[in-house]
């Protein structure tokens, strides 16, 4: 439900008119000469829908802020796991560049990208992908490339894999995820982007290899990615 925020605003600033008029309204000799009348029952149903509108509109507006923010702060915190602050001295928020990904299968048609800089060069790139077939759903990750094309760090922001075998992607169940550190287009071979199972160099998890195997493939796919756009990136 959209509510005009004029309104909203007006009704902030003159909850006394607000009142008063209620008063008025709900008088008993006022409402017993509504009563009999149809658009008194249509008056007290679009009565209490404005009163839930309103009442809807200023909690939206009292909690919007806060919750931009705790937003904005994870997201902060998450780029931080990937890139290390050493490495930048400049706003990650601030400094983006979006480019099309839609050829490599990583959940969206566009990819933002975060540009780490530290005195004005790029050092790093940050950027949120997904591994859309996971075994239970989609994985949503995040990942720091150098400017080399280096993994500095990937984590999984969110994820519907079974507990106590999926969730091994997790750092706080697992350190596997901190395994693609360093790992690289040049020091692994393709077919190495695999798990064990399939021929490749990762592990896979004991009663649960889909979560692993569907991680690397979207971790390799967030690779290429990289060195489709590096020079772009690296000299916006």
């Amino acid at each position: 439900m959209n509510i005009d925020p004029v309104l909203v605003e007006r009704l902030k600033q003159h909850p006394r008119k607000l009142l008063d008029f209620l008063k008025r309204w709900l008088e008993p000799t006022h409402l017993e000469k509504l009563r009999p009348k149809l658009e008194f029952q249509t008056g007290v149903l679009a009565g209490f829908s404005l009163i839930a509108s309103i009442l809807l509109g200023l909690t939206n507006c009292s909690t919007e802020s806060t919750i931009q923010q705790r937003l904005k702060e994870d997201l902060i915190h998450s780029l931080s796991e990937v890139v290390p602050d050493s490495l930048h001295d400049n706003d990650l928020l601030q400094d983006t560049v979006t480019v099309p990904s839609a050829d490599y299968k990583l959940g969206n048609q566009e990819t933002l990208m975060y540009l780490a800089k530290k005195a004005g060069q790029v050092t790093a790139v940050c950027f949120k992908l997904i591994a859309p077939d996971g075994y239970s759903g989609a994985i949503n990750m995040i990942m720091g490339v150098d400017r080399e094309g280096n993994i500095l760090g990937v984590r999984v922001l969110s994820h519907k894999e079974t507990p106590g075998l999926g969730d091994k992607i997790e750092v706080a169940k697992s350190d596997w995820i901190l395994k693609f550190a360093t790992k690289s287009l040049d020091n692994v071979k393709p077919e190495q982007w695999a798990v064990k199972k399939d021929g490749g160099e990762f592990d896979q998890f004991s009663g649960a290899t889909i979560t692993p195997r569907k991680t690397v493939q979207a971790v390799h796919r967030g690779l290429q990615l990289f060195k489709a756009h590096q020079a772009q990136l690296i000299k916006p």
